[in-house]
């Protein structure tokens, strides 16, 4: 399952990501701290999604209720939600 989605209140505007029988294969972030994005990225494939949103969601950027992490939680669990269909 490929999704694109749009995140809010954070400073990426796109997250790419690829998701096969709940694995973690592709993950392309648009915008952001790109370093971190990308380190963040390089950590997740191969990952279960599961194990992903467990660890990410939650995550707060300073004074945010949201982050990045959060957000890409949330791409995730609407792609999972969408490869069970």
């Amino acid at each position: 399952m490929k999704l694109s989605y749009s995140p809010e209140g954070v400073c990426a505007q796109t997250m790419n990501v690829e998701v096969e029988e709940g694995k973690i294969l592709n993950i392309d972030i648009i915008g952001g701290c790109s370093g971190n994005l990308q380190g963040i990225s390089r950590l997740l494939v191969g990952m279960s999604a599961e194990e992903a949103i467990a660890r990410m969601s939650g995550v707060r950027c300073g004074g945010k209720p949201t982050s990045c992490p959060d957000q890409l939680a949330k791409a995730l669990e609407v792609c999972l939600k969408n490869d069970k269909k």
